[in-house]
């Protein structure tokens, strides 16, 4: 391979030294002088492969022959290789041993210790971000490698040294190798035995792996060969031409991000690697994404004409304000946000036929988005003023495990330890049963509790409800509650009556998630039995069992077309499921924590995924990219999220008793696209957030971590609480943000 100008380039990671007798044209290895004793000598040998190089016109080669032989005439060169696992403490300069530890009386050339940490953080800022991210696999292997050649101290000595400064992005991991010191480890070990079978994937710019090999090579007998070899044997390197356009490894894309911290692996990135958004984890899988419908769910021509006729009397009575458009005119332009070809196909994954109540709901819809607050997009560094009504409960005595608020801004519901449900009215209003039983006539509460779990009830949900202009009309009213538990059911609730319905059984765990659908006939659930299951209300078995991940389905989401549905487990990878046949159509990967919370914007183009080390990740459901990666919360878990009506600003609740408010078109990954900002217009777009993050940071339990501190550009604005982790947050389709947490003294 030639460099620039014609330059040799780089040889490949693993390339090693010439062999011992070179073969000419004829087939006959190449001798020195005759002899009938001996060979020839070590000097006639170099002489004749000197000459060799020098006719052939390897110059270059000839040049490094040379310095390698003088070197050897000076007493012979001091190489990693000779060390044993000393070789392996190349690669890192924090925490390495002192030099004394490798120098011997006859050491001339004693390997550079901080090899590779050290380059890294000399070299350019455009490259050294793409240059960190090659030390986490030189780390595992090089501490796999060291297991292997049954060295016990020293792997300990070379973990308690180096694993501190990769704590933050792979805790997990590290806390799986700690304990490993022989190779049969290696074997009991699930995480290592991952990492040993397979290679680790990395995708980075070919200049940047160019400068690498050049360094290496430059180094070879200083511990460059080492590294090579791991990269080589362990590591699969995936190059993108730095010119394309549009790349996260862009010159301009990296001269943006050049000065910040690599903490986290990109999407592309680990074991067992895979294409981005791909649910196949080969390496070499094509790389060719399934068509997703990600357009709105095309309404039945007849529902159309009613809500029409019902919308037009609606004008009449009500005539639209001076400058305010028509309702019609509203449910125009919702019908031609997306091209037609965007849509999903409605006989593909059928709904019972509408009712007057579905009828209802889209009218008041179409009154709401018209009405309703306006988020502009963020501009000149300030976000828009948004309102939180926070509901906290008291006397919980750490006992709530989960939380709904209707759709209607009416009931608000929380699961408990104790196996029962406890539903509120918000407004205070007693919630009677209808029709009014014997043993009900005259309830006065505002509260009603529902018993029939038998064991922990970790997620509730109300089905789907909308608010009505008139408070007497129950139409639109969230009738039914769903409940799963730890005692592997899922209930339906009627909540006319208080009364449970159904009981639905088929995972063989306790059930973590449960979520209705938007049109309320289909529900989703997630388990401890690595499944997630596809319901509908009219059937007492699961119409899908959709199996994939490795660990517990902890969270589960619906797409708003109905047409999909994403799951995300411990095994920190979402997926994207059709609900037609029941196939993974995209996978998503970058979590460096246990996912919490799953979101998916009205607007069905943006999926937003949290995790309990306090980040937030967005992505671009078509191309399953990752968009942006949000830090603010303190970790402990993120466990809510939610878009606003326009798909432009995410809200966020969770362990660190705070809500927070995101930005979630601005770009701070790669070049500025689409309606996003880029990163410069980021870097003072604090101007409200700021000062809440700190004084919520300041809140937290974790406080004294400035880890924990770190807020990105793209947030708008932090609501502390009092001691109060956050259970629940939602936008309203006024654009109000309610958000349900209970208060922990």
């Amino acid at each position: 391979m030639s460099g620039p100008g014609g330059s040799a380039g780089p040889r490949s990671a693993g390339a090693g030294p010439p062999s011992s007798g070179m073969v000419t044209p004829g087939g006959a290895a190449a001798a020195g002088p005759a002899s009938s004793n001996s060979g020839p000598s070590g000097q006639n040998l170099n002489q004749i492969v000197i000459d060799y190089l020098n006719k052939k016109g390897y110059s270059q080669t000839e040049a490094a022959l040379r310095v390698e032989m003088k070197k050897r005439d000076k007493g012979g060169p001091f190489r990693a290789e000779d060390k044993g696992p000393d070789q392996y403490f190349v690669g890192f300069s924090k925490f390495a041993p002192p030099m004394t530890h490798y120098i011997t009386t006859q050491d001339s050339n004693p390997f550079v210790k901080d090899l590779l940490s050290k380059w890294i953080d000399e070299s350019l800022q455009m490259y050294r971000k793409e240059l960190k991210r090659f030390l986490w696999p030189v780390f595992v292997y090089s501490f796999l490698s060291i297991c292997g050649v049954e060295s016990p101290d020293k792997a300990a000595k070379f973990y308690a040294e180096h694993s501190r400064k990769f704590a933050k992005e792979h805790e997990e991991d590290l806390k799986s190798l700690g304990n490993l010191r022989h190779k049969e480890h290696i074997f009991e070990n699930h995480t290592a035995s991952v990492y040993f079978h397979n290679k680790y994937r990395l995708t980075v710019s070919t200049t940047v792996y160019y400068v690498l090999l050049q360094f290496l090579q430059k180094k070879d007998d200083e511990g460059g060969s080492v590294i090579e070899s791991l990269l080589h044997t362990h590591v699969d390197v995936k190059t993108k031409d730095p010119t394309s356009v549009g790349s996260q490894q862009s010159f301009m894309a990296l001269l943006a991000h050049g000065e910040e911290e690599q903490d986290f692996p990109d999407e592309d990135e680990g074991i067992p690697g895979h294409n981005p958004g791909s649910t196949r984890v080969d390496p070499e899988a094509p790389t060719v994404l399934p068509r997703v419908h990600l357009g709105p769910r095309p309404m039945e021509a007849e529902m159309e004409e009613d809500v029409r006729d019902d919308l037009a009397e609606a004008d009449q009575k009500n005539p639209p304000e001076a400058g305010q458009k028509s309702l019609i005119e509203e449910l125009d332009q919702q019908i031609k946000l997306e091209p037609n070809d965007e849509a999903p196909d409605p006989s593909l994954v059928p709904l019972p036929k509408p009712l007057a109540r579905d009828v209802q709901m889209e009218v008041q819809k179409i009154k709401e988005i018209r009405n309703g607050m306006k988020i502009p997009p963020r501009s000149t560094g300030v976000g828009p003023g948004v309102s939180v009504c926070m509901l906290t409960f008291h006397n919980t005595f750490d006992s709530v495990c989960c939380m709904d608020i209707s759709g209607d801004q009416r009931l608000v519901a929380a699961g408990s330890t104790e196996s029962h449900i406890r539903v509120w009215s918000m407004d205070g209003k007693p919630l009677k049963s209808t029709p009014e039983t014997p043993q009900h006539n005259g309830d006065t509460s505002s509260s009603r509790r529902l018993i029939g779990h038998s064991g922990p009830v970790y997620a509730v949900s109300f089905s789907p409800a909308i608010a009505s202009d008139d408070p007497s009309d129950r139409l639109t009213r969230s009738r039914f509650l769903l409940s799963s538990s730890g005692d592997k059911t899922v209930r339906l609730w009627m909540l006319d009556c208080w009364q449970c319905l159904v009981v639905y059984k088929g995972h063989d765990h306790p059930v973590w998630d449960i979520k209705w659908g938007p049109y309320g006939h289909y529900f989703l659930t997630g388990s401890h039995d690595h499944t997630a299951r596809l319901w509908t209300t009219d059937n007492a078995a699961p119409v899908r069992i959709l199996v994939g991940h490795d660990n517990d389905v902890d969270c589960v989401a619906f797409h708003p077309n109905n047409s999909y549905v994403f799951t995300a487990s411990c095994d920190r990878t979402v997926r994207m499921w059709a609900v037609q046949n029941g196939n993974a159509v995209r996978m998503f990967t970058s979590h460096t924590g246990n996912i919490t919370a799953l979101a998916c914007a009205p607007n069905g183009k943006l999926l937003a995924s949290a995790d309990d080390l306090g980040t937030i990740l967005i992505w671009d459901i078509a191309t399953g990219r990752r968009v942006k990666r949000m830090r603010g919360h303190a970790k402990g878990g993120i466990w809510s999220l939610c878009f606003s009506m326009e798909s432009s600003l995410l809200v966020s609740g969770g362990a660190d008793a705070t809500v927070r408010v995101w930005d979630a078109l601005q770009q701070t990954e790669g070049p500025a696209a689409g309606t996003g900002k880029g990163a410069a217009d980021g870097s003072s777009a604090k101007a409200d957030g700021a000062a809440a993050g700190s004084s919520s940071a300041a809140s937290g339990a974790k406080k004294g971590k400035a880890k924990d501190a770190t807020i990105t550009p793209d947030q708008i604005s932090a609501f502390p609480t009092k001691k109060s982790p956050v259970y629940k947050v939602q936008f309203t389709n006024m654009n109000l943000i309610l958000a349900g947490g209970a208060f922990m003294p």
